[in-house]
């Protein structure tokens, strides 16, 4: 059975959003950790311990490790499932348990933060995962922005070089101006709620995906059935 197709501009922006909503929730809900761009936790390791950090702040680093498995899990359940959204499904889950848990259990404990925050880790490996094995559904990485943002600065360079006549710049520009103005909007829309909301706020790009799913995979297959 053929795929349905996907609305790649729609599909790019949203994982975009829900990168930087993640990742900015995380930092400031979530011990200042990063979820999707977990190298950044090096950098924040290092800063404090050489500001005389915490025993404790070593836990940044197991991130890393996390990360690294959660996205071969992705690459295994590539093999497993029919259909490869299901994989953004499966994120989707994740989230929204990460941000009822948030909700009910006592968050006092660091412990508990930390384990909430490495959920949040899976997830965004998860659909670093996807995007890697499924480049083509969205028009670059949805979760890392330096390398969007140098392709931009370069389509720009060469726009400006000709006069904005060159339709493969103007076209490559737009489509980046997807992907990092949605991580934008995630993040400021993370930092809100993050603070009125906590972790909790989590559950916002979980359902969003979770709309995405069934809007996109569930209901054509439906109507084929």
């Amino acid at each position: 059975m053929e795929e349905p197709k996907h609305n790649i501009h729609w599909v790019t922006f949203l994982l975009s959003w829900v990168a930087g909503f993640c990742d900015t929730v995380t930092f400031v809900s979530g011990g200042a950790i990063f979820s999707a761009h977990v190298t950044g936790n090096f950098i924040t390791f290092a800063a404090q311990m050489v500001s005389g950090g915490r025993s404790g702040d070593w836990i940044k680093l197991m991130t890393f490790p996390i990360f690294v498995v959660a996205v071969m899990a992705g690459g295994w359940l590539s093999t497993v499932l029919v259909r490869k959204y299901r994989i953004l499904m499966v994120e989707s889950l994740l989230l929204i348990l990460t941000g009822v848990a948030a909700m009910f259990l006592p968050l006092m404990n660091s412990f508990m933060v930390y384990l909430l925050v490495f959920m949040v880790v899976v997830a965004m490996g998860l659909q670093n995962a996807f995007g890697k094995l499924f480049a083509k559904e969205t028009h670059g990485p949805t979760t890392m922005m330096t390398g969007n943002v140098t392709q931009a600065a370069l389509d720009l360079g060469n726009l400006v070089r000709t006069g904005f006549k060159e339709p493969a710049a103007l076209q490559s520009l737009r489509n980046v101006s997807i992907l990092i103005g949605g991580f934008l909007l995630g993040c400021l829309m993370g930092g809100i709620m993050a603070r009125y909301l906590g972790l909790t706020s989590i559950i916002g790009p979980g359902v969003a995906i979770c709309i995405c799913y069934l809007t996109r995979e569930a209901l054509p297959r439906r109507q084929q059935v």
